[in-house]
């Protein structure tokens, strides 16, 4: 933790005032009573917590190491109620709160933050965390197009911050044993990965507008951020930002993509690639693959015409294939096997699919020992690249060819231009 001096520095002033003092320190302050001493916790600020945010606090308050000290939001009833969780939590009523995440990034006491805005602000508000020497936990998706995916990745490397993607079923048992069993040869040579995804869509039309609320109540501007103009509409700010163009891109297919193409890529040990191929064959089907020729499948699994090989699976179910076998997991904590004896007296079912607290004590341990954590930028970068390739062969409607090393495709310049987009001033970075 690079921001624990001033905290250490303090402890040690206060207790050599209190040398021959009759003052009574509480065991909370010296580590005992299974607490955890002030200046070995790690010290987190929030960024935009909406309803996934808090359920992923929860999962920060599970662990003691961490103490959460702020929010910032620029809705105002959000920002209070997670004031209002913070501080039911400790027992006291010293959670900040800021309508603008500056107040949280220059504060040097603060080691690290949980982003959960909507996807427009998180790329940017990453790499202002990374330049303001935070660490960060950051909700999927991680970027909103291929440009950002190579931004955030070389924002994090450069200033050398510990950085974990909310893809949380890299640590989630039933998932990680399923990729174990790929990564381990227990299948045989890995021939194909499936991951299922929600049908594809164009945007929605714009909702209508409304008048906007006082800026002290819901900051319009501020909560827009780098997206492009929009005029003001409530529903918005309650979860119907998805889908719309501007607020939130690749045509659904990130929602889940980037959980179950995450995992399709490190099952398939490609976390440093992507496939090279992208083929859209239907609203519900997209074909891929990768150099060594193993097959990426996106595959409906939600609503009509879903995939028998994921009924009662739960959501964001995988399945990886190999010339021995093959296992399937998915949300509603199952697995399952061609030859049930792979998965035999195994341990999978602590966790459902969208328990973040394990993923969490992993970017903690990480944060202390600064390690990369198990869903890192490049993992990331890669994994969302292939969501949002595969996303454009669907919106082109036709086959694309994709170079993971130059990071483009290959002869096509209405897929390159699909590539970026450019942010609304003054949120540039």
């Amino acid at each position: 933790m690079n921001t624990n001096r001033t905290r250490r520095d303090f402890l040690k002033a206060a207790a050599v005032a209190a040398i021959g003092m009759p003052t009574i320190i509480p065991a909370s302050a010296l580590g005992k009573n299974g607490t955890v001493a002030p200046s070995n916790r790690i010290v987190v600020g929030g960024i935009g917590l909406g309803g996934r945010g808090r359920g992923v606090l929860a999962g920060f308050f599970k662990h003691k190491d961490s103490q959460f000290v702020a929010i910032a939001d620029p809705q105002k009833k959000r920002r209070e109620i997670v004031k209002r969780m913070t501080d039911r939590q400790y027992g006291n009523s010293d959670c900040v709160t800021y309508d603008d995440m500056s107040g949280i990034l220059e504060r040097d006491d603060i080691d690290s933050v949980l982003i959960a805005t909507g996807d427009r602000w998180h790329t940017t508000a990453s790499i202002l965390a990374a330049r303001a020497g935070k660490d960060i936990y950051c909700e999927k998706p991680c970027a909103m197009n291929i440009q950002e995916c190579q931004e955030l990745d070389d924002e994090i490397t450069k200033h050398k911050r510990v950085f974990q993607a909310g893809t949380q079923r890299r640590s989630v048992p039933n998932f990680k044993l399923a990729v174990d069993l790929a990564r381990e040869g227990k299948l045989g040579q890995v021939t194909e990965v499936h991951a299922g995804i929600l049908k594809l869509q164009e945007y929605l039309e714009p909702l209508p507008a409304e008048p906007e609320p006082d800026p002290s109540e819901i900051n319009w501007d501020k909560w827009l951020g780098p997206a492009p103009w929009l005029p003001f509409n409530e529903a918005y700010c309650r979860g119907r930002w998805r889908n719309h163009k501007g607020l939130y891109s690749g045509w659904r297919l990130p929602e889940w993509g980037t959980h179950t193409i995450d995992l399709c890529q490190w099952a398939a040990d490609a976390d440093g690639t992507t496939p090279i191929e992208f083929e859209a064959v239907s609203d519900s089907l997209i074909h891929a693959k990768y150099e060594n020729g193993i097959k990426l499948v996106l595959r409906l699994s939600s609503g009509e015409g879903v995939g028998e090989w994921i009924k009662g699976m739960g959501s964001c179910p995988v399945r990886f294939v190999g010339d021995e076998a093959w296992v399937e997991a998915g949300d509603f904590q199952k697995l399952e096997a061609s030859n049930p004896k792979l998965i035999e007296n195994k341990n999978y079912d602590q966790l459902r699919g969208t328990d973040p607290v394990t993923h969490v004590r992993n970017f903690l341990d990480c944060v202390k020992t600064r390690e990369q954590p198990v869903c890192n930028s490049t993992a990331v970068r890669y994994g969302h690249m292939a969501c949002f390739a595969a996303a454009i062969s669907w919106k082109l409607g036709r086959k694309v060819r994709f170079d993971p090393v130059k990071e483009r495709f290959i002869g096509d310049r209405k897929a390159n231009k699909m590539r970026t987009y450019k942010r609304r001033a003054p949120y540039r970075v």
